[in-house]
């Protein structure tokens, strides 16, 4: 089964990491993706650009409406994801606490609709 991470930070927490800290953060996910290859359940990854960069489009009734940024203001922003295939909720669990973004923000975990093939 297919379950994808959605990683959220408040990026006032991160305003004061420096060069160093990003490569040390850097490391951290790296070892981390590292793990999830050697167990054989990664399937994919994304780092995030800044929420600010963000567009949001809609097409309701017909009419397209883009929006500069988020379609959401709130204080934590999507950063990145993860997918895994695992074979139960447990398992993604057992991922998802080894999770950086587990120590710094909050990961959502939500099962594919469309199954693990």
């Amino acid at each position: 089964m297919r379950y994808t991470f959605l990683l959220y930070t408040d990026p006032a927490d991160l305003a004061h990491m420096t060069p160093d800290d990003w490569a040390a953060e850097k490391e951290v996910y790296g070892a981390y993706i590292g793990a999830l290859h050697e167990a054989g359940v990664f399937v994919d990854t994304d780092w995030l650009q800044p929420v600010q960069t963000a567009t949001t489009l809609s097409v309701k009734g017909g009419s397209k409406q883009v929006q500069d940024g988020p379609f959401a203001d709130t204080k934590e922003t999507l950063g990145g994801y993860f997918v895994i295939d695992v074979p139960d909720l447990d398992a993604a669990m057992a991922w998802a606490e080894k999770c950086p973004a587990a120590m710094t923000g909050k990961v959502e975990i939500r099962a594919s609709a469309m199954g693990g093939e």
